[in-house]
């Protein structure tokens, strides 16, 4: 008999690669976006600490 926990991956089936690729991108593509955000705004207050801290030199 089939344990419940073998029978998850059983219950989709075999996907097509175009299905696999949107399985991905909804699973993995909101934290590549997150990823993306968090390093440009870390870019940003950097230029913004550096900018700062020049105009403190003057």
């Amino acid at each position: 008999m089939i344990e419940p926990v073998e029978m998850v991956p059983l219950h989709f089936g075999a996907l097509h690669p175009y299905e696999l690729a949107v399985t991905l991108l909804l699973a993995f593509g909101p934290f590549a976006v997150l990823a993306i955000v968090i390093a440009v705004r870390r870019r940003r207050d950097a230029r913004a600490a550096d900018r700062g801290s020049e105009a403190d030199r003057r």
